[in-house]
């Protein structure tokens, strides 16, 4: 009945007390949770004060992410970012769900009201990092002009070695007419024997030794010019998600405060739908 790892780590929690005021209270949520369950699944009129079933499906495990956060300097992968984002959407629409109906359902509001109003920070953040985990090109100004270059650049090189395969085609030279990348760099498959036919740099060679995979002179420039686009444009996707990271970090107290009331609000649900399915009851001491 758990299906998060922020679930999970509640179930884990999980150990016999002999405290009775703290079982009260937790039997208390409990039971609320399971009259929130069991109203989610009865017809009802749409509107304010419906009570929505609260989903915990798809929700990623960003406690390393949370903890990231909490450390000066430590930078977020872009996965990260996405998946942090994705959880604080969620959690958003939780809160918004269980705030709806808190005068029937007022110890699980408690809980939601953990959950802070993240909307403008996910604003300033949407878009920026792709479901694929990569940084989006709009992501700034910079990156955009960046990979536009690239794109130009590899245009470049792929005529450059098109012209090379075309002059080379008839003379036996050719292992094969494909282009292909050895060391970040584009370079042609040549007969190992017909090295001396064509002048360029030596990147690497096949296991059988009969293939040499060979960058030809005329486009050890654009290769080299290449080269430097791409470090700018890494330089530029690390400077984006350090940004990024710190847009984070400044609410990092509010986003652990949400990650916890998450997990514990699933747990809680959990529980309540396995109540209703064994049909279980409170028991009053």
């Amino acid at each position: 009945y758990v299906s998060s790892p922020l679930g999970l780590r509640q179930l884990h929690m999980v150990e016999p007390s002999s405290d009775r005021a703290a079982l009260e209270s937790i039997l208390a949520e409990t039971a609320e949770a399971v009259a929130y369950a069991r109203a989610a699944t009865q017809p009802q009129t749409a509107g304010r004060g419906a009570v929505v079933r609260v989903k915990f499906t798809s929700i990623p495990d960003s406690a390393e992410a949370v903890a990231r956060l909490r450390i000066e300097g430590a930078s977020l992968d872009a996965r990260q970012i996405y998946d942090l984002t994705r959880l604080l959407d969620q959690a958003g629409e939780v809160r918004n769900l269980i705030s709806a109906v808190d005068h029937r359902f007022p110890l699980l509001a408690a809980r939601a009201a953990a959950i802070a109003d993240f909307r403008d920070l996910l604003r300033a953040l949407d878009g920026k990092i792709l479901p694929d985990g990569s940084v989006a090109d709009n992501a700034s100004v910079a990156l955009n002009r960046l990979r536009r270059e690239i794109e130009k650049q590899q245009k470049s090189i792929s005529e450059s070695l098109e012209r090379f395969l075309r002059q080379h085609r008839e003379e036996g030279t050719l292992q094969e007419e494909f282009v292909t990348i050895r060391n970040e760099r584009f370079v042609v498959p040549i007969v190992a024997g017909q090295r001396r036919r064509v002048d360029g740099v030596i990147h690497a060679a096949s296991a059988s030794g009969h293939t040499l995979f060979v960058e030809p002179l005329e486009t050890i420039d654009l290769n080299n010019e290449m080269v430097r686009l791409k470090d700018e444009e890494a330089a530029e996707v690390a400077r984006i998600l350090r940004d990024l990271t710190d847009r984070l970090r400044q609410h990092s107290d509010d986003i652990t405060l949400a990650f916890d009331a998450m997990g514990q609000l699933e747990f809680l649900f959990a529980k309540a739908n396995f109540a209703l399915d064994f049909n279980c009851v409170v028991p009053k001491f």
